[in-house]
């Protein structure tokens, strides 16, 4: 069910996208294509389910006649997904955007990516420039991995500050994460804290015994309903909801924020290619852009600017990690992990 807010927001994207969409040939011929193979499957994790859909009926608002299947899930569990797709030989996915940029370089070596440069890529800004891999895979999206707190429980006095603030002794079974295993933002985080704390942080941690759930957007349930009051979460999932009247507020932690990005690419074996090359063009698209900063999340592309409430990137601290760091810390610290936390 689509509310008045979302119907009205999907409308205006679609009618600016009608009215301001350059004229290409080669687009035109792409759309053509597209509405031909009439839609797409979207394996996705970086935003919940209800805007993923709303992405989607935007996305079909400018281009009617082509429909987004959504499946939206945590990021390692939309890999393991893709994979078990790959191994049966039984696609599904066109369209792959995951929490954990380590995940593209996976599946290049096993030519599971479709080579394409989307015309929309050269307006990336700079600070996203680079950080895929040009003609295969590109960030659409990003977020910051910061800490957030119930306002009602929790004065803005006594507000945590910084990292090390989640092991405090008052905050002892007031505290909420997700799980690295299955939320890729998560996993960045944990990598982060080991490299600033070493994993005594987490051993520590674990003594305060926080409540983990899955989905790094797990923890902003819990803080909304009074089971926990401080915890760590996506940035844009924080503001969203607190957009929504929930007694939920971020903070961007002195030792820094971990900048998480949300890439996306084309499956090699996508069941509508064409489809599939015109959303990745939607998703580096202004038009996109523009939808992402109504809901929260943060724009890869120079000319939009963040809500009111959200800290353009040049006023905070980042804690920036490489494909390779992640690539190759992230497995290591979910059975670091699991050692420590027993799950």
């Amino acid at each position: 069910i689509v509310t008045r807010r979302q119907a009205m927001a999907i409308g205006a994207f679609g009618a600016v996208a009608a009215f301001s969409r350059p004229v290409r040939a080669d687009l035109g011929a792409l759309e053509e294509a597209a509405r031909k193979e009439g839609g797409l499957t979207w394996y996705i994790a970086q935003i919940d389910g209800e805007t993923a859909e709303l992405v989607g009926k935007a996305f079909t608002a400018r281009y009617p006649g082509i429909k987004v299947t959504v499946m939206r899930t945590t990021g390692q569990v939309a890999y393991e997904r893709l994979l078990q797709d790959l191994k049966n030989t039984t696609p599904n996915c066109d369209v792959f955007s995951s929490t954990d940029i380590s995940h593209y370089p996976a599946l290049k070596a096993k030519k599971a990516l479709a080579p394409f440069t989307p015309q929309n890529a050269a307006g990336l800004a700079p600070a996203f420039k680079g950080l895929g891999e040009d003609g295969l895979y590109y960030p659409t999206t990003s977020t910051l991995h910061v800490l957030a707190y119930n306002t009602k429980l929790v004065p803005a006095a006594d507000a945590p500050t910084n990292w090390p603030d989640m092991y405090a002794a008052k905050w002892k079974n007031q505290t909420a994460t997700g799980h690295p295993a299955f939320s890729g933002y998560t996993g960045q985080w944990v990598l982060a804290m080991r490299e600033l704390y070493g994993w005594e942080y987490f051993e520590k941690l674990a003594a305060n015994r926080p409540q983990i759930g899955r989905s790094g957007l797990d923890p902003i349930t819990m803080m909304n309903a009074g089971e926990r009051k401080l915890g760590c979460a996506p940035l844009s999932g924080v503001l969203l909801s607190a957009d929504k009247g929930n007694p939920i507020a971020p903070v961007y932690p002195a030792d820094g924020s971990v900048l998480c990005l949300g890439p996306a690419a084309v499956m090699a074996a996508a069941p509508h290619p064409n489809a599939a090359r015109l959303f990745m063009e939607y998703l580096l698209s202004e038009d996109f852009a523009r939808f992402c900063v109504e809901y929260r999340i943060d724009p890869v592309r120079p000319e939009v600017k963040p809500r009111a409430g959200a800290k353009p990137l040049s006023e905070v601290k980042l804690i920036r990690q490489t494909v390779e760091e992640i690539g190759k810390g992230v497995p290591e610290v979910i059975e670091q992990w699991r050692d420590t936390f027993g799950s």
